[in-house]
C-alpha cells in the first residue's frame, strides 16, 4: 500500500502528460471503459470554462442518477450534458444552453461544426431539457449537496498554521490535495464517503506523496493520527480505502489512455 502512495503522484503525472502529448482526440464513442462518460464530462466542463465546484456538482449528479437506474436505459452522455446544464444553475454559474450543445456535440463528434439551428440542434436541446426533468425526478429534487471542497479550504488552512509557512511552501501540497480531490469526482465511488472524509484523505494522500510528516503526531496508533481532531468519525481502514478508491481514479485514466 505504501508503494501505491509512493507512485501516485507519478501516475497522475503520467496520465496528464499523455493527456497533452496525445495528438488525437479521445473517440468517445468508440471507447467502451468504466471513466470514459466522467472523462468526456470533465472535458466539456473545460471547454465551457465553468468553475471546478461545478464540474464537481455536475459528476455528483450525474453519478447519483446512475446509481438509481440501470445504465443501459439512458444515453450516459445526454445524462452528462444534461448534468453540466443543471449543476450551473444550482452553483449560480451558469452556461447557455446552446453552449452546452455545441460542446457535447464537438467532443462527441471530433471536427465537426457547431450545429445550425435545425431539427438536430432543436431535437437535442429537447432531449437535454427532457433529461434535465428525468434526472431532477429521480434524484427526488434533492439537488442540495455537501460538497467536500469547502472541508478541505478549512483542513488545509489550520494544517498550513500547524506545519508552518516554510514546510507547508516547501512542496504544493495544497494544490496537489485539490487536484485529488477534483479527480476522484470521476469515481462513482465518492458517493460511498461522507465529505469530511473525502477532504482529509486527499489532504493525507498529498501530503504521504511529498513524505510529510506532521509535527506531534504518531501514524502508529489510531488516537494519534493527525486528522483525528478533524474527522474524528473516520478509522484507519475507511481512511485507506478512500486512498485506495482515489488511486484506482488514475489507473482507470491510464488504462483508457493506453488503448
Amino acid at each position: 500500500m505504501m508503494k501505491n502512495i509512493v507512485d501516485v503522484l507519478s501516475l497522475q503525472n503520467r496520465v496528464q502528460e499523455t493527456k497533452i502529448q496525445k495528438t488525437k482526440p479521445t473517440d468517445y464513442r468508440k471507447i467502451d471503459k468504466i471513466g470514459i462518460v466522467a472523462r468526456f464530462l470533465f472535458e466539456c466542463a473545460i471547454k465551457l470554462e465553468i468553475k471546478p465546484l461545478t464540474s464537481a456538482c455536475a459528476a455528483i449528479i450525474y453519478h447519483r442518477f446512475f446509481k438509481e437506474v440501470n445504465t443501459s436505459d439512458y444515453d450516459e452522455y445526454l445524462i452528462a450534458a444534461s448534468s453540466l446544464y443543471m449543476a450551473g444553475k444550482i452553483q449560480d454559474d451558469p452556461v447557455k444552453i446552446r453552449d452546452v450543445i455545441n460542446v457535447a456535440h464537438c467532443t462527441l463528434n471530433r471536427g465537426a461544426s457547431p450545429l445550425e439551428l435545425g431539427d438536430e440542434y432543436w431535437s437535442m436541446r429537447d432531449a437535454i431539457v427532457q433529461a434535465e426533468l428525468l434526472i431532477a425526478r429521480t434524484l427526488k429534487f434533492d439537488l442540495n449537496f455537501e460538497h467536500p471542497h469547502k472541508f478541505l479550504l478549512y483542513y488545509m488552512k489550520t494544517l498550513q498554521d500547524w506545519l508552518g509557512s516554510t514546510i507547508w511552501n516547501s512542496v504544493p501540497i495544497a494544490k496537489t490535495a485539490a487536484s485529488f480531490l477534483q479527480d476522484f469526482h470521476h469515481s462513482e465511488k465518492i458517493l460511498n464517503h461522507k465529505p469530511t472524509h473525502i477532504a482529509i484523505c486527499c489532504l493525507s494522500l498529498a501530503l504521504q506523496t511529498y513524505g510529510v510528516q506532521v509535527p506531534l503526531t504518531d501514524e502508529s496508533e489510531e488516537s494519534s493520527m493527525w486528522y483525528t481532531p478533524f474527522v474524528p468519525d473516520i478509522t484507519k481502514d475507511k481512511h485507506w480505502e478512500i486512498i485506495e478508491d482515489i488511486i484506482e481514479v488514475y489507473k482507470r485514466e491510464s488504462e483508457i489512455d493506453n488503448m
